[in-house]
């Protein structure tokens, strides 16, 4: 699968740290998770954007990519916002398929993070 790229896509912050937080997932995924096409991509307040990382791996021969809503919910930039970006995109990259995965919301694994989390919490309560 050379030929598939793959893009966390977050909504972008003004500090510096939350964005690097985002780039760290991807690298993570890179390392971990043998995808040799990763990107990270932003909505706003940080880049790359969403073009710029198609562009990307595109210039490094994905022909499928996959966008991977870093996003908890189903909110208002994934709705309108991205459906339009990536409408756009595809118009620019012909024969590039871009596809946009559920965002995380809904998956098991967030339950279980969330009773770690409070399970932590009360432990130094």
């Amino acid at each position: 699968m050379n030929d598939v790229g793959v893009i966390l896509f977050g909504h972008g912050s003004r500090v510096p740290e939350a964005n690097q937080s985002v780039m760290a997932v991807t690298a993570a995924m890179r390392e971990q998770g043998g995808y040799a096409l990763t990107a990270t991509a932003f909505l706003e307040l940080a880049e790359p954007d969403l073009p710029a990382s198609v562009a990307s791996l595109v210039e490094q021969g994905a022909r499928h990519i996959l966008v991977i809503p870093y996003f908890l919910t189903l909110g208002i930039h994934l709705r309108r916002d991205l459906p339009r970006i990536v409408e756009e995109l595809e118009s620019i990259h012909p024969g590039v398929s871009i596809r946009v995965t559920e965002p995380l919301d809904g998956h098991p694994a967030l339950l279980e993070i969330v009773m770690a989390r409070a399970s932590a919490a009360l432990k130094t309560a």
